[in-house]
C-alpha cells in the first residue's frame, strides 16, 4: 500500500491499525496537506455488513465538529477499497505517551478532560466510541 495513490492520496507510511481499519499516513495531491486514511480491512472487505458499518462510522464521525476529534474529510470507495480521510494529526499517540514512563498529574489530568471533552461531544450526537 506504501506508495500507492488511490484517489488523490498518495500513501507514506502506516500509522496504526485495528479491528475495522487500518490507518495510513498520506498527501493530499490536491490540497497539497498530509491527512490520515482509514481503509477497511481486505479481510472483512467483501463482507456487506463489516462495510455498511465502516461507512456509518465514517458518517458519523463527520457529524462532528469539536477540536479533539479528528476532521472527516471524505469517505470514498475506489477500486473495491473502501476508506475515509481524515485530519491528520501531529504528535505523539497517547499509547506511546503512556508507554513511555509516568506521567506527572497535570498532563493525567490534562490528558483526561480533553478525551471526556471529545466523548461528551460525540454521545451528544449519539455516536459511542468503540
Amino acid at each position: 500500500m506504501i506508495g500507492r495513490t488511490i484517489s488523490h492520496y498518495k500513501i507514506l507510511e502506516k500509522i496504526g491499525e485495528g479491528g475495522m481499519g487500518v490507518v495510513y499516513k498520506a498527501l493530499d495531491t490536491r490540497l497539497k496537506r498530509e491527512v490520515a486514511i482509514k481503509f477497511l480491512p481486505e479481510r472483512i472487505a467483501n463482507n456487506p455488513d463489516a462495510r455498511q458499518r465502516f461507512l456509518l462510522e465514517a458518517q458519523a464521525a463527520a457529524a462532528l465538529n469539536h477540536p479533539n476529534i479528528a476532521t472527516i474529510y471524505e469517505i470514498d470507495e475506489v477500486d473495491d477499497l473502501v476508506f475515509f480521510a481524515m485530519e491528520y494529526i501531529r504528535g505523539e499517540n497517547l499509547k506511546d505517551k503512556l508507554n513511555s514512563g509516568r506521567l506527572d498529574l497535570t498532563q493525567c489530568l490534562s490528558f483526561i478532560r480533553q478525551i471526556a471533552a471529545g466523548l461528551q461531544a460525540a454521545h451528544r450526537k449519539q455516536i459511542a466510541h468503540r
